[in-house]
Protein backbone atom coordinates (compact mmCIF):
# COMPACT_ATOMS: atom_id res chain seq x y z
CA UNK A 1 0.00 0.00 0.00
CA UNK A 2 2.79 2.42 0.89
CA UNK A 3 4.56 1.76 -2.42
CA UNK A 4 1.33 2.41 -4.31
CA UNK A 5 0.76 5.74 -2.56
CA UNK A 6 4.31 6.84 -3.25
CA UNK A 7 3.98 5.86 -6.90
CA UNK A 8 0.76 7.87 -7.24
CA UNK A 9 2.35 10.89 -5.59
CA UNK A 10 5.36 10.68 -7.91
CA UNK A 11 3.12 10.32 -10.95
CA UNK A 12 1.12 13.38 -9.91
CA UNK A 13 4.28 15.38 -9.30
CA UNK A 14 5.71 14.46 -12.70
CA UNK A 15 2.45 15.29 -14.49
CA UNK A 16 2.40 18.64 -12.71
CA UNK A 17 5.98 19.38 -13.81
CA UNK A 18 5.19 18.62 -17.45
CA UNK A 19 2.02 20.73 -17.46
CA UNK A 20 3.84 23.60 -15.72
CA UNK A 21 6.67 23.49 -18.27
CA UNK A 22 4.22 23.65 -21.18
CA UNK A 23 2.29 26.53 -19.59
CA UNK A 24 5.49 28.44 -18.83
CA UNK A 25 7.16 28.05 -22.23
CA UNK A 26 4.09 27.96 -24.44
CA UNK A 27 4.87 25.28 -27.04
CA UNK A 28 8.01 23.39 -25.99
CA UNK A 29 9.33 20.21 -27.54
CA UNK A 30 9.71 17.11 -25.40
CA UNK A 31 13.46 17.78 -25.38
CA UNK A 32 12.88 21.27 -23.99
CA UNK A 33 10.55 19.88 -21.33
CA UNK A 34 13.27 17.42 -20.34
CA UNK A 35 15.76 20.27 -19.96
CA UNK A 36 13.30 22.30 -17.90
CA UNK A 37 12.18 19.48 -15.60
CA UNK A 38 15.20 17.11 -15.45
CA UNK A 39 12.76 14.24 -16.07
CA UNK A 40 13.93 11.47 -18.36
CA UNK A 41 12.82 11.42 -21.99
CA UNK A 42 10.99 8.14 -21.43
CA UNK A 43 9.08 9.57 -18.48
CA UNK A 44 8.12 12.66 -20.47
CA UNK A 45 7.01 10.53 -23.42
CA UNK A 46 4.80 8.40 -21.17
CA UNK A 47 3.29 11.38 -19.35
CA UNK A 48 2.74 13.46 -22.48
CA UNK A 49 1.06 10.51 -24.20
CA UNK A 50 -1.38 10.22 -21.29
CA UNK A 51 -2.04 13.96 -21.21
CA UNK A 52 -2.67 14.00 -24.96
CA UNK A 53 -5.04 11.03 -24.69
CA UNK A 54 -6.93 12.83 -21.90
CA UNK A 55 -7.23 15.96 -24.08
CA UNK A 56 -5.12 18.13 -21.77
CA UNK A 57 -2.18 18.59 -24.15
CA UNK A 58 -2.05 18.60 -27.94
CA UNK A 59 0.77 18.12 -30.41
CA UNK A 60 1.67 21.22 -32.42
CA UNK A 61 3.21 20.47 -35.78
CA UNK A 62 4.87 22.83 -38.21
CA UNK A 63 5.74 25.58 -35.70
CA UNK A 64 8.95 26.59 -33.99
CA UNK A 65 9.28 25.39 -30.41
CA UNK A 66 12.46 27.21 -29.52
CA UNK A 67 15.75 27.97 -31.22
CA UNK A 68 16.02 26.96 -34.89
CA UNK A 69 17.07 23.36 -35.12
CA UNK A 70 18.78 21.36 -37.87
CA UNK A 71 17.47 18.02 -39.05
CA UNK A 72 14.03 16.62 -38.41
CA UNK A 73 11.72 19.21 -36.82
CA UNK A 74 10.60 18.36 -33.31
CA UNK A 75 6.92 18.20 -32.50
CA UNK A 76 5.92 20.77 -29.90
CA UNK A 77 3.37 20.30 -27.14
CA UNK A 78 0.74 22.87 -26.30
CA UNK A 79 -2.13 23.21 -23.87
CA UNK A 80 -5.40 22.06 -25.43
CA UNK A 81 -7.68 25.14 -25.29
CA UNK A 82 -10.85 23.07 -24.98
CA UNK A 83 -9.62 20.95 -22.07
CA UNK A 84 -11.15 23.36 -19.58
CA UNK A 85 -12.05 26.99 -19.00
CA UNK A 86 -11.98 29.34 -16.04
CA UNK A 87 -13.68 32.60 -15.14
CA UNK A 88 -11.72 35.64 -13.91
CA UNK A 89 -13.83 38.29 -12.14
CA UNK A 90 -12.58 41.78 -11.29
CA UNK A 91 -14.71 43.89 -8.93
CA UNK A 92 -13.62 47.40 -8.00
CA UNK A 93 -15.30 50.72 -7.28
CA UNK A 94 -18.23 51.01 -9.70
CA UNK A 95 -16.59 48.57 -12.13
CA UNK A 96 -17.12 44.86 -12.73
CA UNK A 97 -15.85 42.46 -15.37
CA UNK A 98 -16.27 38.71 -15.82
CA UNK A 99 -14.00 37.01 -18.34
CA UNK A 100 -14.20 33.45 -19.64
CA UNK A 101 -10.73 32.10 -20.47
CA UNK A 102 -9.79 28.83 -22.17
CA UNK A 103 -7.24 26.35 -20.83
CA UNK A 104 -4.46 27.85 -22.97
CA UNK A 105 -5.08 31.24 -21.34
CA UNK A 106 -6.90 32.94 -24.21
CA UNK A 107 -9.92 35.15 -23.58
CA UNK A 108 -13.15 33.69 -24.97
CA UNK A 109 -15.73 36.24 -23.80
CA UNK A 110 -15.94 39.16 -21.38
CA UNK A 111 -18.74 41.15 -19.80
CA UNK A 112 -18.05 44.68 -18.48
CA UNK A 113 -20.53 46.68 -16.40
CA UNK A 114 -20.56 49.72 -14.10
CA UNK A 115 -22.58 48.80 -10.99
CA UNK A 116 -22.97 51.43 -8.26
CA UNK A 117 -21.04 49.40 -5.70
CA UNK A 118 -21.34 51.97 -2.89
CA UNK A 119 -25.16 51.97 -2.97
CA UNK A 120 -26.03 48.39 -3.93
CA UNK A 121 -27.54 46.17 -1.26
CA UNK A 122 -25.64 43.06 -0.23
CA UNK A 123 -28.01 40.92 -2.30
CA UNK A 124 -27.77 43.38 -5.18
CA UNK A 125 -23.97 43.25 -5.15
CA UNK A 126 -23.94 39.45 -5.19
CA UNK A 127 -26.52 39.37 -7.97
CA UNK A 128 -24.49 41.86 -10.05
CA UNK A 129 -21.46 39.54 -9.92
CA UNK A 130 -23.51 36.43 -10.72
CA UNK A 131 -25.25 38.20 -13.59
CA UNK A 132 -21.91 39.29 -15.08
CA UNK A 133 -20.72 35.66 -15.06
CA UNK A 134 -23.97 34.48 -16.63
CA UNK A 135 -23.63 37.03 -19.44
CA UNK A 136 -20.02 36.09 -20.11
CA UNK A 137 -20.93 32.41 -20.32
CA UNK A 138 -23.88 33.19 -22.56
CA UNK A 139 -21.71 35.30 -24.87
CA UNK A 140 -19.38 32.33 -25.35
CA UNK A 141 -22.28 30.30 -26.66
CA UNK A 142 -21.12 27.03 -25.18
CA UNK A 143 -18.07 26.76 -27.44
CA UNK A 144 -15.59 26.18 -24.64
CA UNK A 145 -14.31 23.51 -22.28
CA UNK A 146 -15.97 22.83 -18.93
CA UNK A 147 -15.67 25.66 -16.39
CA UNK A 148 -13.58 24.18 -13.58
CA UNK A 149 -12.65 27.21 -11.47
CA UNK A 150 -13.55 30.87 -10.86
CA UNK A 151 -11.38 33.53 -9.24
CA UNK A 152 -12.71 36.88 -8.03
CA UNK A 153 -10.20 39.69 -7.52
CA UNK A 154 -11.53 42.50 -5.35
CA UNK A 155 -10.27 45.65 -3.69
CA UNK A 156 -10.27 45.09 0.04
CA UNK A 157 -9.45 42.52 2.70
CA UNK A 158 -10.36 38.90 2.04
CA UNK A 159 -10.19 36.00 4.45
CA UNK A 160 -7.23 33.62 4.44
CA UNK A 161 -9.44 30.83 3.08
CA UNK A 162 -10.03 33.06 0.02
CA UNK A 163 -13.82 32.81 0.20
CA UNK A 164 -15.17 35.98 1.78
CA UNK A 165 -14.70 39.73 1.43
CA UNK A 166 -14.12 40.93 4.98
CA UNK A 167 -14.00 44.67 4.27
CA UNK A 168 -13.70 46.93 1.26
CA UNK A 169 -13.98 50.68 0.59
CA UNK A 170 -16.08 49.92 -2.52
CA UNK A 171 -19.11 48.70 -0.53
CA UNK A 172 -20.61 49.41 2.89
CA UNK A 173 -21.13 45.68 3.43
CA UNK A 174 -18.65 43.49 5.30
CA UNK A 175 -18.26 39.71 5.41
CA UNK A 176 -19.72 39.22 1.92
CA UNK A 177 -19.62 35.50 1.11
CA UNK A 178 -18.92 35.73 -2.61
CA UNK A 179 -17.55 32.19 -2.93
CA UNK A 180 -20.61 30.62 -1.33
CA UNK A 181 -22.98 32.60 -3.56
CA UNK A 182 -21.12 31.87 -6.80
CA UNK A 183 -20.65 28.17 -6.00
CA UNK A 184 -24.36 27.81 -5.24
CA UNK A 185 -25.22 29.45 -8.57
CA UNK A 186 -22.70 27.75 -10.88
CA UNK A 187 -21.55 24.59 -9.05
CA UNK A 188 -17.92 25.55 -9.72
CA UNK A 189 -15.26 26.05 -6.99
CA UNK A 190 -14.50 29.74 -6.39
CA UNK A 191 -11.66 31.64 -4.77
CA UNK A 192 -11.90 35.27 -3.59
CA UNK A 193 -8.61 37.16 -3.79
CA UNK A 194 -7.24 40.59 -2.92
CA UNK A 195 -6.74 42.53 -6.16
CA UNK A 196 -3.17 43.61 -5.37
CA UNK A 197 -2.19 40.02 -4.70
CA UNK A 198 -3.48 39.19 -8.18
CA UNK A 199 -1.40 42.02 -9.64
CA UNK A 200 1.68 40.44 -8.03
CA UNK A 201 0.77 37.01 -9.45
CA UNK A 202 0.49 38.48 -12.95
CA UNK A 203 3.76 40.42 -12.73
CA UNK A 204 5.61 37.34 -11.51
CA UNK A 205 4.36 35.38 -14.52
CA UNK A 206 5.00 38.17 -17.04
CA UNK A 207 8.55 39.00 -15.99
CA UNK A 208 9.89 36.04 -14.00
CA UNK A 209 13.51 37.20 -14.20
CA UNK A 210 12.70 40.58 -12.69
CA UNK A 211 9.83 39.66 -10.38
CA UNK A 212 10.71 36.24 -9.08
CA UNK A 213 11.85 35.75 -5.51
CA UNK A 214 11.16 39.04 -3.73
CA UNK A 215 9.24 42.12 -4.88
CA UNK A 216 6.48 44.52 -3.87
CA UNK A 217 3.56 45.65 -6.05
CA UNK A 218 1.97 48.91 -4.88
CA UNK A 219 -1.36 50.08 -6.30
CA UNK A 220 -1.59 53.87 -6.69
CA UNK A 221 -5.21 54.79 -7.28
CA UNK A 222 -8.04 56.21 -5.22
CA UNK A 223 -6.91 53.59 -2.75
CA UNK A 224 -3.43 52.32 -1.93
CA UNK A 225 -2.83 48.56 -1.89
CA UNK A 226 0.04 46.09 -1.87
CA UNK A 227 0.89 42.64 -3.15
CA UNK A 228 4.03 41.16 -1.57
CA UNK A 229 6.08 38.22 -2.84
CA UNK A 230 8.71 36.76 -0.52
CA UNK A 231 11.00 33.87 -1.51
CA UNK A 232 8.87 33.26 -4.56
CA UNK A 233 5.59 32.93 -2.65
CA UNK A 234 2.70 35.34 -2.33
CA UNK A 235 2.42 36.67 1.21
CA UNK A 236 -0.89 36.27 3.02
CA UNK A 237 -1.91 36.47 6.64
CA UNK A 238 -3.11 33.74 8.96
CA UNK A 239 -6.65 35.13 9.00
CA UNK A 240 -6.78 37.55 6.05
CA UNK A 241 -5.23 38.37 2.71
CA UNK A 242 -2.36 40.09 4.48
CA UNK A 243 -0.45 43.22 3.48
CA UNK A 244 -2.68 46.27 3.90
CA UNK A 245 0.12 48.72 3.11
CA UNK A 246 -2.28 51.62 2.49
CA UNK A 247 -3.66 51.36 6.02
CA UNK A 248 -0.35 51.40 7.84
CA UNK A 249 -0.26 54.53 10.02
CA UNK A 250 1.81 57.35 8.57
CA UNK A 251 0.85 60.10 11.03
CA UNK A 252 -1.04 59.07 14.21
CA UNK A 253 -4.29 61.01 14.45
CA UNK A 254 -3.68 62.54 11.03
CA UNK A 255 -5.87 62.90 7.95
CA UNK A 256 -9.12 60.96 7.63
CA UNK A 257 -8.90 57.74 5.60
CA UNK A 258 -11.71 55.98 3.74
CA UNK A 259 -11.42 53.15 6.28
CA UNK A 260 -12.65 55.56 8.98
CA UNK A 261 -9.34 55.76 10.80
CA UNK A 262 -6.95 58.69 10.84
CA UNK A 263 -3.36 58.96 9.59
CA UNK A 264 -3.18 56.01 7.16
CA UNK A 265 -0.74 56.14 4.24
CA UNK A 266 -3.73 56.13 1.91
CA UNK A 267 -5.10 59.28 3.60
CA UNK A 268 -2.05 61.08 2.15
CA UNK A 269 -1.23 59.11 -1.02
CA UNK A 270 -4.61 58.04 -2.43
CA UNK A 271 -6.07 60.09 -5.28
CA UNK A 272 -8.78 61.44 -2.99
CA UNK A 273 -6.14 62.54 -0.48
CA UNK A 274 -4.07 64.33 -3.12
CA UNK A 275 -7.21 66.03 -4.47
CA UNK A 276 -8.33 66.97 -0.96
CA UNK A 277 -5.07 68.69 -0.09
CA UNK A 278 -4.64 70.34 -3.50
CA UNK A 279 -8.16 71.76 -3.20
CA UNK A 280 -7.36 73.32 0.17
CA UNK A 281 -9.72 71.07 2.11
CA UNK A 282 -9.07 69.98 5.67
CA UNK A 283 -7.59 66.56 6.31
CA UNK A 284 -10.79 65.81 8.19
CA UNK A 285 -12.95 66.41 5.09
CA UNK A 286 -14.83 63.27 3.99
CA UNK A 287 -12.87 61.44 1.27
CA UNK A 288 -14.34 61.73 -2.23
CA UNK A 289 -15.68 58.41 -3.52
CA UNK A 290 -13.65 58.63 -6.72
CA UNK A 291 -11.54 61.15 -8.61
CA UNK A 292 -11.53 60.94 -12.40
CA UNK A 293 -8.29 60.58 -14.36
CA UNK A 294 -8.71 63.98 -16.01
CA UNK A 295 -8.79 65.79 -12.67
CA UNK A 296 -5.68 63.94 -11.47
CA UNK A 297 -3.90 64.77 -14.75
CA UNK A 298 -4.70 68.47 -14.26
CA UNK A 299 -3.35 68.37 -10.71
CA UNK A 300 -0.15 66.68 -11.90
CA UNK A 301 0.31 69.29 -14.63
CA UNK A 302 -0.14 72.04 -12.05
CA UNK A 303 2.45 70.39 -9.79
CA UNK A 304 4.94 70.25 -12.65
CA UNK A 305 4.52 73.97 -13.35
CA UNK A 306 5.85 75.02 -9.96
CA UNK A 307 5.28 75.35 -6.21
CA UNK A 308 1.77 75.39 -4.87
CA UNK A 309 -0.81 73.20 -3.18
CA UNK A 310 -0.84 70.68 -6.04
CA UNK A 311 2.90 70.07 -5.87
CA UNK A 312 2.72 69.96 -2.09
CA UNK A 313 -0.05 67.34 -2.29
CA UNK A 314 2.02 65.04 -4.51
CA UNK A 315 5.09 65.56 -2.34
CA UNK A 316 3.06 64.60 0.74
CA UNK A 317 1.95 61.48 -1.12
CA UNK A 318 5.54 60.58 -1.98
CA UNK A 319 6.66 61.16 1.60
CA UNK A 320 3.92 58.87 2.97
CA UNK A 321 4.81 56.14 0.46
CA UNK A 322 8.55 56.49 1.15
CA UNK A 323 8.21 56.28 4.92
CA UNK A 324 5.83 53.34 4.51
CA UNK A 325 8.26 51.45 2.31
CA UNK A 326 11.05 52.27 4.74
CA UNK A 327 9.06 50.72 7.58
CA UNK A 328 8.36 47.66 5.46
CA UNK A 329 12.02 47.30 4.49
CA UNK A 330 13.05 47.58 8.12
CA UNK A 331 11.24 44.25 8.59
CA UNK A 332 12.19 42.54 5.35
CA UNK A 333 15.12 43.05 3.02
CA UNK A 334 14.63 45.84 0.47
CA UNK A 335 13.08 44.46 -2.72
CA UNK A 336 12.19 45.82 -6.16
CA UNK A 337 8.98 47.85 -6.12
CA UNK A 338 6.57 48.20 -9.02
CA UNK A 339 3.87 50.87 -8.85
CA UNK A 340 0.65 50.11 -10.69
CA UNK A 341 -2.51 52.10 -11.41
CA UNK A 342 -3.64 55.47 -12.69
CA UNK A 343 -1.66 57.22 -9.96
CA UNK A 344 1.54 56.32 -11.80
CA UNK A 345 0.74 59.03 -14.37
CA UNK A 346 2.10 61.50 -11.83
CA UNK A 347 4.95 59.34 -10.55
CA UNK A 348 7.55 61.85 -11.77
CA UNK A 349 6.28 64.38 -9.21
CA UNK A 350 5.91 61.74 -6.48
CA UNK A 351 9.23 59.92 -6.81
CA UNK A 352 11.67 62.58 -5.52
CA UNK A 353 9.84 62.94 -2.20
CA UNK A 354 9.39 59.18 -1.99
CA UNK A 355 13.11 58.49 -2.40
CA UNK A 356 14.03 61.27 0.02
CA UNK A 357 11.73 59.85 2.70
CA UNK A 358 12.89 56.29 2.10
CA UNK A 359 16.51 57.36 2.48
CA UNK A 360 15.72 58.73 5.96
CA UNK A 361 14.52 55.36 7.24
CA UNK A 362 16.32 52.31 8.57
CA UNK A 363 14.78 50.32 5.73
CA UNK A 364 16.41 52.61 3.23
CA UNK A 365 19.90 52.09 4.64
CA UNK A 366 20.46 48.36 3.99
CA UNK A 367 22.88 48.74 1.09
CA UNK A 368 24.43 51.29 -1.24
CA UNK A 369 22.26 50.44 -4.24
CA UNK A 370 18.99 52.40 -4.47
CA UNK A 371 15.76 50.43 -4.32
CA UNK A 372 14.55 49.56 -7.81
CA UNK A 373 11.33 51.40 -8.65
CA UNK A 374 9.28 50.68 -11.77
CA UNK A 375 5.78 51.51 -13.01
CA UNK A 376 3.05 49.62 -14.86
CA UNK A 377 0.19 51.98 -15.57
CA UNK A 378 -2.98 49.90 -15.97
CA UNK A 379 -3.92 47.59 -13.11
CA UNK A 380 -7.09 46.11 -14.64
CA UNK A 381 -5.41 43.70 -17.13
CA UNK A 382 -3.02 42.61 -14.38
CA UNK A 383 -5.82 41.82 -11.94
CA UNK A 384 -7.66 39.87 -14.64
CA UNK A 385 -4.51 37.98 -15.62
CA UNK A 386 -3.64 37.22 -12.00
CA UNK A 387 -7.12 35.80 -11.36
CA UNK A 388 -6.90 33.70 -14.52
CA UNK A 389 -3.49 32.34 -13.56
CA UNK A 390 -4.64 31.47 -10.05
CA UNK A 391 -7.64 29.63 -11.44
CA UNK A 392 -5.63 27.82 -14.13
CA UNK A 393 -2.97 26.83 -11.60
CA UNK A 394 -5.67 25.13 -9.56
CA UNK A 395 -6.89 23.24 -12.62
CA UNK A 396 -3.31 22.28 -13.52
CA UNK A 397 -2.26 21.06 -10.08
CA UNK A 398 -5.42 19.86 -8.37
CA UNK A 399 -7.39 18.41 -11.27
CA UNK A 400 -5.27 17.54 -14.30
CA UNK A 401 -2.00 16.68 -12.54
CA UNK A 402 -3.95 14.56 -10.08
CA UNK A 403 -5.75 12.78 -12.91
CA UNK A 404 -9.13 13.60 -11.36
CA UNK A 405 -10.90 14.13 -14.67
CA UNK A 406 -9.44 10.95 -16.17
CA UNK A 407 -10.63 8.88 -13.19
CA UNK A 408 -14.10 10.37 -13.36
CA UNK A 409 -14.32 9.59 -17.08
CA UNK A 410 -13.14 6.02 -16.48
CA UNK A 411 -15.73 5.53 -13.74
CA UNK A 412 -18.56 7.00 -15.79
Amino acid sequence: MTVGVRHDDLRRQNRAMVIAAVRRVGQPSRTEIAAATVLSHSTISTISASLIEEGILAEIRGGESGALKRGRPQVALGLAPGAASVVAIDLSLNALSATLIDYAGKEIARDDTRPATLTLSRAGLLEAVKAAVRRALAAAGGGHGPVLRMALGIQGITDSAARTLLWSPITPHSNVAFADALEAEFSVPVTVENDCNMIAVALKAREPERYRDNFVAILLSNGIGMGLVQRGSLFSGARSSGGEFGHMIHIPGGALCRCGRHGCIEAYAGNYAIFRHASGESGDAPPAADIDDGTMAELAASARRGPGRAREAFERAGEALGFGLGSLFALIDPAPVVFVGNGTAAFDVIEPALRAALARTAGGQHDDAPVSLAIAADETPLIREGCARQALAFVDQEIFAAGTMARQMAEA
